[in-house]
């Protein structure tokens, strides 16, 4: 089966198609820039080499168009038409409490989807542009939707429930749902793989941090708390989200500064964290650049980043009861050599032991980055949420024959 997955965001789709029997990725890319004069898209060819297309100014639909496009492309193309995906996986973020698994999407599941845009007001209506796109691209192609949320429906009330009166979570849903759930569920599997150790005995950390970034206890193979809550804005401090905040310092600044509730989104979700602290960027690498400079801001957005990384990771070894395996994944997480290294400093006590030389070298690939000796692995697995996608999809697309 040759399934094409996508990951709209805001301003740009990812995807890859993958022939689901090998599990080999035959084509990847993205369009980037959406919405902006100098949209292009940039893909791989089967040499591993990169080409870029210019697009201009296109939306999603022109984004996924151009996609297909290049896929059935005489010249780079790896399919002879549309005709051949067998189907599209969609990333989609929230599913609230109406999703704890992937599902076939259809009209009523669309409209359950717009029903959670207040809980994800950054993702859902682009993830949704992506279905939209494909419905009138390729109206018979049946499409699955995969959902961030769904591998945190196990976490138990006494995780999920915040301290609330009652009523605000059976009348508006108000709960804790967690995210990037399909990425800590695939690293979580996977580095079990590579250990050769069987999951359902292992208590793991999985730390998915790039711009955005969320935390997950996973015991036995199940998600039993993750940092991240209702939306994505609590947990880690992200690029530009605040994540842990004192509610009453929101409605501190609502009363001093009289900011709106939009002010207020606007605020927590893209004028804060690592960029509102530093005043310089949300990437970690220009942030890093900065500290190596001696700017001062830089370097308390960096600790400040970390430590929170680091109580986290405290906070679910406790939680759990032990800890056997940290993994670190995401953007960050696979290439930020040094957020790694400061992170596992202070879990010393916990028996954590990095090899410093090998973690300084390791960019995105699969490695144990602990010592020999470390009481704890610590294991950095690149993320692979279109080929969980691209699984889910397949299953549930195997059923409909």
């Amino acid at each position: 089966m040759k399934i094409l997955v996508l990951n709209c965001g805001s301003s740009s789709v990812k995807y890859k198609l993958i022939d689901t029997v090998s599990e080999n990725v035959m084509a990847e890319g993205g369009v980037e820039k959406i919405g902006l004069n100098d949209g292009f898209l940039k893909f791989k060819l089967s040499d591993g080499s990169k080409q870029i297309k210019e697009l201009g100014l296109v939306d999603h639909e022109g984004a996924v168009a151009a996609i297909l496009n290049v896929l059935t492309d005489a010249e780079y193309g790896c399919i002879g038409s549309y005709g051949e995906i067998d189907a599209v996986g969609h990333r989609l973020v929230h599913g609230g409490t109406k999703f704890s698994g992937s599902v076939l999407i259809t009209d009523e599941v669309k409209e359950m989807v717009r029903e959670c845009y207040p809980l994800a007001p950054l993702h859902n209506p682009a993830n949704m542009t992506g279905v939209e796109a494909i419905d009138r691209l390729m109206p018979d192609v049946p499409q699955v939707g995969v959902f961030d949320t769904a591998f945190h429906q196990t976490m138990p009330a006494k995780a999920y429930m915040y301290a609330l009166p009652y009523k605000f979570y059976e009348e508006a849903g108000v709960r804790r749902y967690g995210f990037h759930g399909t990425s800590h569920r695939y690293v979580s599997q996977r580095v079990c793989e590579m250990l050769g150790v069987d999951i359902k005995t292992q208590k793991i950390v999985t730390c998915h941090i790039g711009n955005g970034g969320s935390i997950t206890a996973v015991d036995g193979g199940k998600s039993v708390d993750t940092s991240m809550g209702l939306t994505p804005t609590e947990g880690l401090m992200m690029g530009t989200r605040v994540g842990d905040v004192d509610p009453g310092a929101i409605t501190y600044l609502m009363e001093h500064y009289g900011f709106s509730e939009s002010d207020i989104q606007r605020i927590i979700n893209k004028e804060s964290g690592v960029a509102g602290v530093s005043g310089l960027s949300s990437d970690m690498r220009e942030i890093e650049s900065a500290d190596k400079a001696g700017d001062a801001r830089a370097h308390l957005a960096l600790e400040m980043y970390e430590n929170r990384i680091v109580k986290y990771i405290g906070a679910y070894a406790a939680e759990m009861g032990g800890l056997d395996i940290i993994v670190f994944t995401g953007g960050v997480g696979e290439n930020q050599t040094g957020v790694r290294e400061n992170v596992c400093a202070p879990l010393a006590f916990l028996g954590v032991e990095l090899d410093k030389e090998l973690n300084a070298r390791i960019r995105g690939t699969e490695t144990v980055i602990s010592s020999a000796d470390s009481k704890i692995k610590v294991v950095v697995v690149p993320t692979d949420e279109e080929m969980m996608i691209a699984r889910d999809t397949k299953e549930i697309v195997s059923k409909l024959h």
